[in-house]
This record gives structure tokens, C-alpha cells and sequence, in this order.
């Protein structure tokens, strides 16, 4: 496999060390490598996030703004740069919407481009960043619908509701995302399972 991939068989050892690290890849002693079919539902994509209260709904997002910007001070520490990309975007389960969110990430990981994001951004971050998230650390608590929300989140600005703070570990030894998701109660509940 090393000499196919052009590269030493020390290097290619660690990247499929790493590869199994993530969850994407079994590897059986005298057998061989294995690409995991069906990852997700052990991964963090799946352990932490919220469903409609009476259960699943299908993710969607709207983008409000994408900009690069000096992290404010008033933010969990991350990564090792001054600057972060902020994503604000509108959440829904199915139709209905459930969540306002705000995600930093930091810039030393590349930029951002608007027209590849999809509604998952840890999908982006793979595809389009090389980033894989593999842990996170979430903080789940009440807070204050920001001034910035839009007029078709189901909340109004200051009213007390569910909020998650949320740092997320790449292949580095320190986090480069930070979120904060405020969600709607009444149509949304933050779930964490572990199988």
C-alpha cells in the first residue's frame, strides 16, 4: 500500500493509526484495513445534538452570515489564531424551525467558501478542510435569545430558553470550534446517546 500511495510505510502507519483513532477505519491484525460503513451512529455527528420532541427530524439549515472576524473576548479559548470564521444560521428538524446558532471556527484550519456549505458542517469540514472532528465537549444550559436573531426564529430576542456551548477537537491537541445554540424547548430537545 505504500509503495502504491507513494509515500513510507512509517508515514502510512500513521495515518491509518489516526484513521482508526477517528472511528473510520478497523484494523485487524493479519487480516487487514477496514473503511467503517456506517461510522456515524458511534461518532460525535450522532452522540450529541437535538431532536423534535417526539423524536428524530431531518437536519436543515439557512445561513444568516458568514464572516472572518477577531475572536471577541468574551468566548471560551480556542484554537491558536486571532481570527475565527463566524457562521450564523437558522435551524430546523423537518420543516419546523428549532434552533439559532453561532459557530467560530478558528482561522488557522483554512477558510471558509459560502457556495460549498452544506447543512453539515462537519461534512465540510472534511471534504473542504481535511478537518474530522472527534471530539467535542458540550455545556448545556439556559440563556438569552441574542439581539441578532430573525424574526422567524419561534423565540423573541431576551426570552430565556435552552442554550449549548460546544468546543470541538480536530486532529490537534487543542479545540478549533466553538459554538452556541440556542433551542427552542417547546419544539426541541437536546438528546445524547451512547451505544
Amino acid at each position: 500500500m505504500a509503495e502504491e500511495l507513494k509515500t513510507s510505510v512509517g508515514t502510512l502507519r500513521k495515518a491509518l493509526r489516526r484513521l482508526e483513532e477517528l472511528g473510520l477505519l478497523d484494523r485487524i491484525h493479519g487480516s487487514g484495513n477496514y473503511v467503517k460503513q456506517n461510522n456515524v451512529d458511534g461518532s460525535v455527528y450522532a452522540m450529541f445534538r437535538l431532536e423534535l420532541i417526539g423524536g428524530g427530524g431531518l437536519p436543515r439549515a439557512d445561513i444568516l452570515d458568514i464572516t472572518l472576524k477577531n475572536k471577541p473576548k468574551n468566548l471560551i479559548p480556542f484554537g491558536i489564531s486571532d481570527k475565527a470564521t463566524r457562521i450564523r444560521r437558522l435551524r430546523y428538524l423537518n420543516d419546523t424551525v428549532i434552533a439559532l446558532e453561532e459557530i467560530w471556527l478558528d482561522k488557522s484550519v483554512g477558510d471558509l467558501r459560502e457556495k460549498n456549505l452544506s447543512d453539515s458542517l462537519y461534512k465540510y469540514y472534511g471534504e473542504y478542510l481535511g478537518l474530522w472532528i472527534s471530539k467535542v465537549e458540550d455545556f448545556v444550559s439556559v440563556g438569552k435569545v441574542p439581539k441578532w436573531s430573525p424574526a422567524s426564529f419561534s423565540l423573541n430576542e431576551g426570552a430565556v430558553t435552552g442554550f449549548v456551548e460546544r468546543l470541538g477537537w480536530g486532529q490537534f491537541k487543542y479545540p478549533v470550534e466553538f459554538s452556541r445554540t440556542w433551542f427552542d424547548t417547546a419544539r426541541s430537545r437536546y438528546v445524547q446517546r451512547l451505544k
